[in-house]
């Protein structure tokens, strides 16, 4: 309890602000895409300095991933929750600045059967 002279304090400093991953994606709080964690992001082009509409968030996105970084990467390298990177990653694909590429589904790989006849036929040389 706070006596009424005194300033109530909301969190300590190695917490950060509070408001901040709101405030980043501009209230938007559910990405329109739910890319995996492990999902590579890549930069298609650079930001123009005149780029109007471009946060700095999102300007430092496009910075690093000019080679492939996973999401969980690129959120940690931000100091920022997942969820916000998300939101923040759609305003640049619809932009063309990133594109975000999936990992491969397991039922995309080859059967089983494939690697053995591989193996066999390696055996055979």
């Amino acid at each position: 309890m706070t006596m009424p002279d005194e300033e109530p304090v909301w969190l300590d400093d190695a917490a950060g602000p509070v408001v901040r991953p709101y405030a980043v994606t501009g209230g938007r709080a559910k990405p329109a895409n739910s890319f995996n964690v492990v999902a590579l992001v890549l930069s298609t082009r650079s930001v123009p300095p005149s780029e109007v509409g471009i946060a700095p968030e999102q300007a430092r996105i496009i910075h690093l991933c000019q080679r492939p970084l996973a999401l969980a990467e690129v959120a940690a390298h931000l100091s920022l929750p997942l969820g916000t990177v998300r939101v923040l990653l759609d305003g640049l694909i619809a932009q063309g600045f990133v594109q975000v590429n999936d990992p491969r589904q397991a039922a995309t790989l080859p059967d089983d059967s494939v690697f053995e006849a591989l193996i066999n036929g390696l055996r055979q040389l």
